[in-house]
């Protein structure tokens, strides 16, 4: 089951990177009675963990790869390395070092969380939690726990 888990990540991963985090804007959406046109104004932007990181290299290259790092590497090099322990390609001595890099892959989901609370704290525009940051949250939470069950799991020998 864990298998399964571990390698149902390596597709849960890309897909989140891509989908809706959070919404934002200045003002509330409004949509436009259908007799004016329909059109919607004061349209929110949509933030996914790839245009946050298209943004951020733009504006800061440091921390953009510290951020790529926590947000992408971390995560699959995380699975990856789990995934060649549990199929028995890798030693399991392994293992704490593939357990590291499921805790430095929270890093991300702390420092999004800041964002929303300072952005809502201040009180100026809008901030709506998107189905993308419970995914990516969850995914973060189920590797996560991986690492830790196969860390306090006995080795056993790896069957052909």
């Amino acid at each position: 089951m864990t298998r399964l888990l571990n390698l149902a990540l390596l597709i849960a991963f890309p897909i989140a990177w891509f989908a809706p985090l959070i919404r934002t804007g200045l003002v509330p959406e409004w949509q436009m009675p259908s007799w004016l046109g329909g059109s919607t104004l004061f349209e929110a932007d949509t933030i996914t963990v790839i245009s946050g990181l298209q943004k951020l290299w733009q504006l800061d290259v440091p921390l953009a790869l510290a951020v790529t790092f926590f947000a992408l590497v971390a995560p699959i090099l995380k699975c990856t390395g789990l995934a060649l322990i549990q199929f028995g390609y890798l030693d399991r001595r392994a293992a704490p070092v593939v357990a590291i890099l499921g805790k430095l892959a929270m890093a991300d989901i702390f420092i999004l969380a800041l964002y929303i609370v300072i952005a809502q704290g201040i009180g100026i525009g809008q901030i709506e939690v998107a189905w993308g940051l419970y995914l990516f949250t969850g995914c973060v939470i189920v590797s996560l726990g991986l690492s830790i069950y196969e860390a306090r799991v006995p080795t056993l020998p790896h069957r052909a």
